[in-house]
C-alpha cells in the first residue's frame, strides 16, 4: 500500500480524499490509502481524515505519496519539498510557473527514483476524446481555440500557465508547436484579460489560442479548425463517462506507482508536459515585452 497525504483542501483536495477513500474496485487506485492532509487553515478533520504538518508528512515512513492541490503559485515549492524527501508526487497542472523549474523538478524526481505526475483531466473528458477522433487523419490548414471563463483569483498565475489545459489540447491534437507572437490585453477596472497566442504546427500551419477571462463570462471553449476536407466549429457533444475525471487520473497515477505504465508512455508524457510548459513560458515572455 502507498500511504498518501493531500496538500491543500479546496475542491480538488476534497475530491482526492474522497476518491482514495472509495477507489474504483479492481483498479490500482486501491493501492493508495490516505494518511492525512495539510492545510493553511485549521480544519481538524475532513471526511474522517486528520490534519498533519508538513514536517510529519515528509518524515513519516508510511507516507509515500503527496497530492499537491494548492493554488498554482505554490505548486513548485510543494512539489520540490516532497520530491526531496523521496516521495512520489501528483500535482494539479501547472506544476510550475516557468519551464526551467519544471525541468529541475523532473531531474530531481529521476534522481530520487520517484514518480512525478502532472494531472491533466482535460484529456480524459468524453468531449475531448470525441474531438480527437474527429480530428484524426485530417490535414489541418488553420485553426482557433478560444476559451472564455470567469475572472481569475490571485494565485492562479499568468494565463498561459493557468490555461495550459487548452494548450495541452492543441499539442495533443496537432503535435509539436512553436510560438510566433503573443499579446495580452488587461483591464484592471473590470478584472478582465485577453491573451492571444499565435502558434505554428510542424507543417507551418497557423493556430491561434485565445484565453479570455472576465466577470460574468461563460466558461466555454469555441473552436474553428479548418481541414483539407472539412471545418469543425463545434466540440462534439458526448455523454459523461461512467468514471469521474479525477478518479480516472487517480487510476492513471496509481498505475505508474505499481509499475503498470511503460517507460515509453512515461517518457512521452514527460516530453508533452515539458513542451507545453516551454510554450507557456515563451508566450509569457512575448506578452511581457
Amino acid at each position: 500500500m502507498f500511504g498518501a497525504v493531500v496538500v491543500g483542501i479546496g475542491t480538488v483536495g476534497w475530491v482526492r480524499i474522497r476518491d482514495m477513500l472509495a477507489p474504483l474496485p479492481g483498479s490500482p487506485a486501491e493501492k493508495l490509502t490516505v494518511r492525512g492532509f495539510i492545510s493553511r487553515r485549521s480544519l481538524h478533520s475532513q471526511q474522517g481524515v486528520n490534519e498533519i504538518s508538513v514536517e510529519e508528512a515528509v518524515n513519516t515512513g508510511d507516507i509515500h505519496v503527496a497530492f499537491i492541490c494548492t493554488e498554482n503559485v505554490s505548486h513548485e515549492d510543494n512539489v520540490r519539498t516532497f520530491l526531496q524527501a523521496g516521495k512520489h508526487v501528483c500535482v494539479e497542472y501547472p506544476m510550475t510557473m516557468n519551464y526551467k523549474a519544471a525541468v529541475e523538478l523532473w531531474d530531481l524526481a529521476q534522481e530520487k527514483g520517484v514518480i512525478l505526475h502532472e494531472e491533466h483531466i482535460e484529456l480524459l473528458t468524453e468531449d475531448y476524446k470525441q474531438l480527437k477522433k474527429e480530428v484524426e487523419g485530417k490535414i489541418l490548414q488553420e485553426g482557433t481555440l478560444h476559451f472564455t471563463g470567469g475572472a481569475l483569483k490571485p494565485g492562479f498565475g499568468f494565463p498561459a500557465f493557468s490555461g495550459i489545459a487548452r494548450l495541452t489540447w492543441l499539442v495533443e491534437l496537432f503535435g509539436e508547436l512553436s510560438v510566433t507572437a503573443a499579446t495580452m490585453e488587461e483591464d484592471s477596472a473590470t478584472n478582465s484579460s485577453k491573451m492571444t497566442a499565435k502558434l505554428l504546427t510542424a507543417d507551418n500551419k497557423p493556430l491561434t489560442w485565445i484565453e479570455e477571462r472576465g466577470l460574468g463570462l461563460p466558461r466555454t471553449k469555441n473552436i474553428n479548425f479548418h481541414f483539407d476536407s472539412c471545418t469543425l466549429t463545434q466540440i462534439p457533444a458526448a455523454p459523461r463517462g461512467a468514471v469521474g475525471l479525477f478518479m480516472q487520473d487517480l487510476i492513471h497515477f496509481s498505475a505508474k506507482l505499481v509499475g503498470q505504465a511503460s517507460p515509453e508512455e512515461l517518457q512521452r508524457e514527460k516530453i508533452r508536459i515539458l513542451h507545453c510548459l516551454e510554450l507557456a513560458d515563451r508566450i509569457q515572455q512575448l506578452c511581457q515585452r
